[in-house]
């Protein structure tokens, strides 16, 4: 029996491409199981895997359901510590883990003002002092992260991580919602922007599922900043 992966619509569910990214870093492929948006209420869809009610959720080899993000990225590394989803260091993987818990659990300005939309990118966009407040934070702990391993590659601890996967739908929202960020955080973005695993989820976003209207924006849009 295999990993199976629950995950919502690809242009908008940021939580699901957390939930998928761990997979392609630890190479590993899951039966898909798609949640249609579009179609029902998410829990509704989910009956079968009981007490989940959220996507993304996982079901393990031998049935156990994880049904939280976070929480599936560190299962998957404690069952395939080869795939080095956390750094070895002790330091780093403090550090690391610091990272992905304040993303988990924080930025709820940003997360609402600027859903996620794989299929369009905006300009001139007029931000609230919230969400500002949001951005200025998590450009602080990108520059605290980028200050200690930028010799070491081009993500948050050096090598791609689950820090890099918690922040990946954000490095999504600034390129779609044309936030103006310092030089470090701009070319932390355009690393995700030019990822083969980012790359390969957003064009699965741009020809699974349908448009989503309650995701539009009233501004002028623009073309997508990163690779196609």
């Amino acid at each position: 029996m295999s990993y199976e992966l629950f995950i919502g619509d690809y242009a908008y569910s940021s939580w699901s491409l957390r939930g998928w990214l761990p997979f392609r870093k630890a190479g590993l492929t899951p039966r898909i199981h798609f949640v249609d948006f579009h179609k029902a209420e998410v829990a509704d869809q989910l009956t079968d895997i009981a007490p989940a009610r959220t996507v993304p959720a996982m079901r393990t080899p031998e049935g156990t359901v994880v049904w939280d993000s976070l929480a599936l990225a560190e299962e998957l590394h404690s069952r395939h510590p080869e795939a080095v989803l956390w750094p070895t260091d002790p330091g780093t993987r403090a550090l690391g883990r610091a990272l992905a818990a304040e993303m988990h659990s924080g930025f709820s300005a940003l997360r609402g003002e600027c859903p996620m939309n794989l299929r369009t990118a905006y300009r001139d966009v007029p931000l609230s002092e919230a969400t500002r407040a949001d951005i200025a934070r998590i450009e602080t702990l990108w520059a605290h992260a980028r200050s200690r391993h930028a010799d070491q590659g081009p993500w948050l601890l050096g090598s791609y991580s689950i820090a890099d996967i918690a922040f990946a739908p954000v490095a999504a929202r600034f390129a779609g919602y044309d936030v103006a960020l310092s030089d470090v955080a701009q070319a932390y973005v355009a690393a995700h922007l030019a990822d083969p695993w980012f790359r390969e989820w957003r064009e699965m976003g741009l020809n699974i599922g349908e448009t989503l209207q309650r995701y539009a924006k009233p501004f002028a849009t623009k073309p997508w900043p990163g690779p196609a």
